[in-house]
């Protein structure tokens, strides 16, 4: 059985100032997640299914499911607040859905094979596809997942902070845990982040960092439903928490119950955080275009 691609479509983008999962970057239109999707269907996975909001259903509709038919099955969920377990209690203020996390839940009844995770406004490689396929097809151990790492310094923006999952990874390979860090920014030599206690982490830039490039077996929807459920009980008064997939995970890979495989990529990361990566992102596809990686339309 192929893998599916699961791909986390619903997020607001306040910092770009846009619906930057639909922004145009490549010479004939395309989006950033257009080329994700040509790299997973090279790479062998069998189905996309999307995460989105109900405003951007018809450009999702038009877009690809339309344009990818035949070349690969499309469905897409929607993530929504009252996505909820029975009987939980919210604040009447929540305006927006929990978090990635809670993004993985909603497509539990559409997704019973392996499956990786991405985001939509991140750009992978073509190495990333090929590494997450060939572990979701080989690795036979249900509770064993994945994360595909990059080098810190290959995934920073020159515009702004950005966020990270941060990993300790063993001796073998395997995760120790993972600490979602925020407001990560580039410095002459390496790059840094506000500390909870105020003072600065400071990075070389060869940490192992977390893209949201994510591996999972379906094993862990009985994990993160039990995380949320907990989650919303501790904070569903809170108008603004989320429950982000490493935080999820971290606890059940220190019980034991889980194991994640650290797959290092290659590849350099480049995205639409803030408007002015745009330009960069433009320059790096269309050189990729120039070398043959991409045709120059994604789409006949």
């Amino acid at each position: 059985m192929k893998p599916t691609l699961l791909v986390l479509a619903a997020g607001m983008g306040s910092r770009y100032g846009g619906n930057k999962q639909l922004d145009e970057v490549g010479p004939s239109g395309e989006t950033i997640i257009d080329y994700s999707i040509y790299d997973a269907i090279r790479a062998g996975f069998g189905k996309i299914v999307f995460v989105i909001r109900r405003d951007i259903e018809e450009q999702v509709r038009e877009r690809f499911v339309k344009r990818l038919k035949g070349k690969i099955e499309v469905d897409y969920v929607f993530q929504e607040i009252t996505n909820l377990p029975e009987g939980s209690k919210v604040t009447p203020e929540r305006q927006k859905p929990w978090g990635t996390s809670h993004a993985i839940l909603v497509t539990a009844e559409k997704i019973n094979e392996p499956f990786g995770v991405i985001n939509a406004d991140d750009y992978y490689g073509v190495e990333s596809f090929t590494i997450l396929r060939d572990f979701l097809i080989n690795d036979k151990d249900p509770n064993n997942f994945c994360i595909v790492g990059y080098k810190m310094g290959n995934t920073l923006s020159d515009h702004g902070h950005v966020n990270r999952g941060v990993c300790r990874v063993d001796e073998k390979g395997f995760l120790k845990n993972i600490v979602e860090t925020r407001q990560i920014s580039k410095t002459a030599t390496g790059a840094e982040a506000p500390a909870p206690d105020g003072s600065m982490l400071k990075f070389t830039g060869e940490e192992v960092v977390s893209m949201n490039l994510w591996g999972f077996k379906p094993s862990c929807y009985s994990f993160l439903g039990s995380e949320f459920r907990s989650f919303i009980d501790r904070h569903g008064m809170d108008p603004k928490s989320e429950l982000d997939i490493p935080t999820s995970i971290d606890k059940f890979v220190k019980s034991g119950e889980v194991t994640i495989k650290i797959l290092m990529s290659n590849e350099r990361w480049f995205g639409v955080t803030y408007r002015e990566d745009k330009p960069f992102v433009v320059e790096s596809l269309n050189r990729m275009i120039a070398a043959g990686v991409y045709p120059s339309r994604i789409y006949s």
